[in-house]
């Protein structure tokens, strides 16, 4: 971990205090800094999630990253600066009709913030997820307008996990699969159980190879903004700000490679983006 170059890359000069409002500012400046996204499915690349691949693509190369990448990284930024933290896994129930069980396919960090436990995730594509202390009611407002919030989901062991992270906003600062009410919705359900890395290898190899997923079926990306959130899928752009959404379509790979580069914060060349499926 080479946190100078890290922290260029996210746009701090320094390290933040080790603190509630620190561990917020590093999540946000990574979140507006490195783009979401699982372009390395469709173009064959594969992903790899140990620190060094993590590093040399989403910080070195430039590159976004989903899940299992951005929460190695900033797992690894947070262990350097001196937070305990380990990783969790959750069932993403965005989107879902109520009642369905998902596989656990998301992965967040579990983080020793001055020995009380908070929730990290530098990588959930659907929205932005701000740190929350782990307390059954916990709430925080984002700058999209939207409240998050914790509650304890179900019996301990059951398949709907112990804690439930909700929220209620813009449907518009999302990446699309929020319902359009503004009331409170479920984004996903996790417990405090042990993961070891098997585990989380195991869930990327499902998240980026079982046909007919939404990683696997989609061309996606994702950016959370000052005030809003922008996204793609495939060739639909839609951003957020300040309640005024934008949707345009994109005609071309150096288009998508442009916006890619200035507004999500990834670098992939224009011939990469021709080598896309939705462009061929």
């Amino acid at each position: 971990m080479d946190l100078d170059r890290y922290f260029a890359r996210i746009g701090l000069s320094a390290a933040p205090a080790l603190s509630p409002d620190g561990l917020a500012t590093l999540q946000g400046a990574h979140r507006r800094a490195i783009g979401f996204e699982n372009l390395a499915i469709p173009l064959g690349e594969g992903i790899c999630i140990d620190s060094k691949s993590v590093f040399e693509k989403l910080v070195l190369r430039g590159r976004g990253g989903y899940c299992f990448e951005q929460n190695r990284l900033f797992s690894d930024v947070l262990s350097t600066l001196g937070l305990v933290n380990r990783p969790l896994l959750a069932r993403v129930l965005l989107g879902l009709a109520e009642g369905v069980v998902p596989p656990r396919t998301h992965t967040l960090l579990l983080v020793n913030l001055g020995g009380a436990a908070w929730i990290a995730d530098a990588g959930f594509g659907g929205s932005y997820v701000p740190p929350l202390p782990l307390e059954d009611g916990a709430q925080v407002q984002t700058g999209d307008g939207a409240w998050h919030r914790l509650l304890r989901s179900g019996e301990r062991g059951s398949l709907g996990g112990e804690w439930r992270l909700e929220r209620a906003g813009p449907a518009s600062a999302t990446d699309g699969r929020a319902a359009p009410h503004g009331d409170w919705q479920a984004q996903y359900v996790f417990d405090l159980g042990e993961v070891v890395p098997d585990d989380l290898e195991m869930s990327n190899h499902w998240t980026a190879t079982r046909a007919g997923t939404r990683f696997t079926s989609f061309c996606v990306a994702s950016v959370v903004l000052e005030d809003g959130f922008a996204s793609l899928s495939d060739r639909q752009f839609t951003r957020s700000c300040t309640g005024v959404s934008e949707f345009r379509q994109i005609e071309s790979a150096a288009e998508y490679a442009s916006l890619l580069s200035e507004t999500f914060g990834i670098a992939l060349s224009e011939d990469e983006a021709a080598r896309l499926p939705i462009f061929r």
